[in-house]
């Protein structure tokens, strides 16, 4: 975990963050969805540069939006289109950087390529989704899940259901830092959750008085739940040689208007996209009056928005888990 100035530098995951952390940045996307502009001299005349080795369609564009309405500039940039594309190093690279941009934000393959710029680089360093963690998609879900729920959510349950991939692992994480129920409900073995992360929330979640639980039964999963999540099966970088196999395996937790009928009657279905109707989860819940994805792609802005307000600012302290 980087600091800086006694305040957190960089995003890295998900558990970089305090639960005070996490509660300044919903609260300032809760602002910044009704009035986007508010702070639009932030970043007069400063540049952001927005780096993908993966494509994007809700990052770039949250990212991008975030960036122009805190007044700044936006330079999107693609590995082929960076000298690491023809063998620069990483800490070379975040030291360019740094002497060009306020901050970078960056959605990539490898966990560690994004700690190596952030261990280099003298700006703050911004976790947009790799193959272990997606930070900012979570702040999205969040901000979103108190718009229909407030803050007071004592006694709910919140399960995300299918492929134990990155979105399984920060929605434990995240779920931990607030400490709320949060729930796993995935496979056994190749596709569960990665057990170093699902200890570190039951550990985070021992101090904050959460609960954090991974169970191999669907059903189980939603009976109750305030929300049932899911994501792709299939995700970026996935090869198509196991398809078949995940598919099959993953078909007992597509969801569906019979699993959403064992939820809570006030629950809500959220899923970080694109989705693939017919695989995790059916048309008609997708579409569906209990769907509220396309406000939670809304948040990604917003978020995103407060994170770097924030994050340049030295306004985030990090977690001390």
């Amino acid at each position: 975990m980087n600091y800086e100035s006694g305040g957190l530098k960089d995003l890295v995951s998900t558990d970089c963050l305090s639960r005070a952390d996490v509660e300044m940045l919903l609260d300032t996307a809760a602002i910044y969805a009704n009035d986007p502009l508010r702070d639009s001299k932030f970043l007069a005349n400063q540049t952001i540069v927005i780096y993908m080795n993966k494509s994007s369609t809700r990052t770039r564009l949250a990212s991008e939006t975030a960036v122009a309405h805190l007044g700044g500039t936006p330079i999107f940039v693609r590995g082929d289109e960076l000298q690491i594309g023809r063998g620069e190093t990483l800490p070379d690279t975040a030291k360019v950087i740094s002497g060009f941009a306020k901050a970078m934000i960056i959605r990539t393959y490898a966990q560690n390529d994004v700690a190596e710029l952030a261990k280099h680089a003298s700006i703050p360093i911004i976790n947009a989704l790799t193959d272990d963690d997606h930070p900012t998609q979570l702040l999205a879900d969040w901000v979103t899940i108190r718009e229909v729920f407030g803050k007071d959510v004592a006694g709910r349950k919140f399960t995300y259901v299918g492929d134990g991939n990155n979105m399984a692992n920060a929605w434990l994480l995240m779920g931990a830092i607030l400490g709320v129920h949060v729930v796993a409900a995935t496979p056994a073995g190749e596709w569960a959750p990665d057990e170093k992360i699902v200890e570190r929330a039951k550990k985070i979640a021992s101090q904050s008085g959460g609960k954090v639980e991974v169970i191999h039964d669907a059903k189980v999963g939603a009976t109750g739940a305030s929300v049932l999540y899911t994501d792709v099966w299939m995700s970026m970088g996935d090869s198509e040689v196991i398809r078949e196999k995940k598919i099959k395996d993953l078909s007992p937790y597509a969801i569906t208007p019979e699993l959403m009928s064992l939820t809570a009657p006030d629950a809500v279905f959220m899923h970080c996209l694109p989705a693939h109707r017919g695989e995790e989860v059916s048309a008609e819940v997708m579409d569906g009056e209990r769907s509220i994805v396309w406000r939670e792609a809304f948040h990604r802005r917003t978020t995103i928005q407060a994170l770097l307000f924030h994050l340049i600012r030295g306004d985030l302290k990090g977690g001390n888990w």
